[in-house]
């Protein structure tokens, strides 16, 4: 991948439909005051609703900041990501969904501050405010502490306040290496994959830094808010398999991934009959 050596930092916007709420989403990025350069690339994945007008409103008025991404049909999500981040050139890129939005003008300028100076992280998150569609709050963090995680540590699900809307990360192609793996579009949770592959194929680590600096949106139109429990579940059991498959680890995470399949899904498998694929899944972790 080649990157623009002035260029500091791609914001990478992937949008589907979100008429009411892109204009918020962009407005967040344009308020980023920062001592570098930055573009804004959004990937529309055919929208019908209106998102496609609005963003080219803003192309117009901002046309050597914005970058819009228009594929010929839709590609889905996981394509539309991929298609919108081989576009980006800078230094690092900056993620945010076309439903979520930021909240601190210093977001960017902090965040690249801190990845400048510690080599040894390869993303960099910080706390968000879970909000509703009428911007009511449904959680927050009130005392936000520094946190780390290792490849270890995803692994096993260790994630929290490392929410797409507030990741920063290394444009490397040791990251970008997940997107040549045929396996990557048959996840579901591609957010928790992509930490994953990062951290494993880099040998560094994700901070979060102890501040709340964006909104996440949860809305009936959210790919994965407006998912039922059971099917939820189903996925989230899917993409168990898949890393306990496609991952490397030994020891001690072996146990750990063993302990956490019994706990959390063995009964969902069992209560519906699956014996065989609950049985395959603990013969594979022995």
């Amino acid at each position: 991948m080649i990157t623009d050596q002035n260029l500091m930092v791609s914001v990478c916007c992937t949008t589907y439909n979100h008429k009411d709420f892109i204009s918020q989403t962009i407005e967040s990025f344009l308020m980023q005051e920062t001592n570098f350069r930055y573009e804004i690339v959004v990937g529309d994945d055919c929208s019908t609703d209106g998102t496609t007008e609005i963003l080219r409103s803003y192309k117009e008025k901002y046309p050597d900041k914005i970058k819009i991404i228009y594929p010929e049909k839709n590609r889905g999500a996981h394509l539309n990501t991929i298609n919108t981040i081989k576009a980006c050139e800078g230094k690092y890129i900056a993620l945010c969904d076309g439903d979520d939005f930021w909240t601190s003008p210093q977001k960017l300028q902090k965040q690249v501050d801190f990845l400048e100076n510690n080599p040894e992280y390869v993303i960099c998150c910080h706390y968000t405010r879970v909000i509703d569609i009428n911007n009511n709050t449904l959680n927050i963090e009130p005392n936000p502490v520094p946190l780390e995680y290792t490849y270890h540590d995803l692994l096993v699900g260790r994630q929290v306040e490392t929410k797409t809307a507030t990741v920063v990360y290394h444009n490397i192609p040791e990251v970008h290496e997940l997107f040549q793996k045929q396996w990557y579009t048959s996840c579901y949770a591609a957010d928790k994959f992509f930490k994953l592959f990062a951290t494993f194929n880099t040998g560094r680590k994700i901070y979060v830094m102890p501040e709340v600096m964006s909104c996440y949106r949860n809305h009936v139109g959210g790919i994965w808010s407006m998912i039922k429990n059971e099917a939820r579940m189903e996925m989230v059991i899917s993409d168990f398999n898949l890393i306990i498959r496609r991952f490397h680890y030994r020891g001690m995470q072996k146990k750990m991934l063993l302990l956490l399949y019994i706990k959390r899904y063995i009964l969902f498998e069992l209560g519906r009959f699956r014996l065989r694929k609950a049985f395959e899944t603990v013969k594979y972790l022995l």
